[in-house]
């Protein structure tokens, strides 16, 4: 009997296909999402477009005392950079990197001996005082610190301070005012970074037989230091560009870039100096623009830290 073998046949899969057909194209809804900040753009386009426009075509521009013709030229720019302008501008940038380092490391020692007890009714006190410090400023400001620590004051005569060569209205005095709101700035700016620092970290410092000098040295200052750097460049710039305490308590007496501003345009020194103050205007600008391109960096950078 011969053996006889079987063979399967093994179908292939049928494959559904689509019928093939013209291509239809896709049309996509447009958003109109983008209409939403359409009224924010328009206030910024007015609200500081238009002054800055109007800034950068006035401090180049200068005006023939003769004939009243006007050209372009950057005699407005080389003038607002010598002299009493100089000084002023040189005497504003002194004032606030003085101010600012100083109320940066009253600043951090203030919010870390916050953060370091532990309270949370205390914290949100402290915040919560720092935020409404840190907005008053202007003339009421001048006044307090007149009233309180004047030729006249209450703790100048109280404390005998007049013996001791005390003048509020001097460099250090006007130093000592823009303290009152800087370092609550400060505050509100460190704490974040502070209480994103890891228990973890301090732990495993400590048991590695690190001191707690060793360990803020070498673990949490460098952790720290973009936030650090980031909060002075924003303390640095909001004292550059204070303007009602020190024109209020100091006048004229000490040279600063934004009393030189109220001087040109008001005409009390020279006449017809408008376009120097629009120059002087400008020089802000750039001095702002340098503390906004440091900032923002360093800003990202810590960031990191408080996830």
């Amino acid at each position: 009997m011969t053996p006889t073998t079987t063979s399967t046949a093994v179908a292939p899969r049928a494959q559904a296909t689509a019928p093939t057909g013209p291509a239809v194209p896709v049309r996509r809804k447009r958003s109109t999402a983008w209409l939403a900040v359409v009224p924010l753009l328009a206030l910024v386009a007015v609200g500081f477009g238009a002054p800055a426009l109007a800034m950068a075509t006035g401090a180049f521009t200068a005006k023939d005392p003769a004939t009243g013709a006007s050209s372009l030229s950057t005699a407005n720019l080389t003038t607002s950079l010598q002299g009493p302008y100089l000084n002023a501008l040189l005497g504003s940038v002194k004032l606030s990197a003085v101010s600012a380092g100083i109320a940066a490391v009253l600043g951090l020692l203030l919010a870390q001996a916050m953060v370091a007890f532990g309270s949370r009714t205390l914290r949100e006190a402290v915040l919560t005082g720092s935020g409404v410090l840190a907005n008053f400023g202007g003339v009421p400001l001048a006044f307090a610190f007149v009233a309180t620590l004047g030729n006249s004051g209450v703790l100048t005569n109280h404390l005998g301070l007049e013996n001791t060569g005390w003048n509020l209205y001097s460099f250090w005095g006007l130093t000592l005012t823009y303290l009152y709101f800087l370092i609550p700035l400060m505050v509100l700016t460190i704490t974040p970074a502070l209480e994103g620092l890891r228990a973890q970290w301090r732990e495993a410092a400590q048991n590695n037989g690190a001191t707690k000098a060793q360990y803020w040295r070498h673990v949490a200052l460098p952790v720290l230091a973009p936030s650090l750097l980031g909060g002075f460049v924003l303390l640095f710039g909001s004292a550059f560009a204070a303007y009602a305490t020190a024109a209020a308590m100091v006048g004229s007496s000490i040279p600063l870039v934004t009393l030189q501003i109220a001087d040109a345009l008001s005409g009390n020194v020279l006449v017809g100096q408008e376009n120097v103050a629009l120059a002087l205007s400008l020089d802000m600008v750039a001095v702002a623009a340098v503390v906004m391109a440091i900032h923002i960096p360093l800003q990202r950078r810590s960031a990191r830290w408080l996830d």
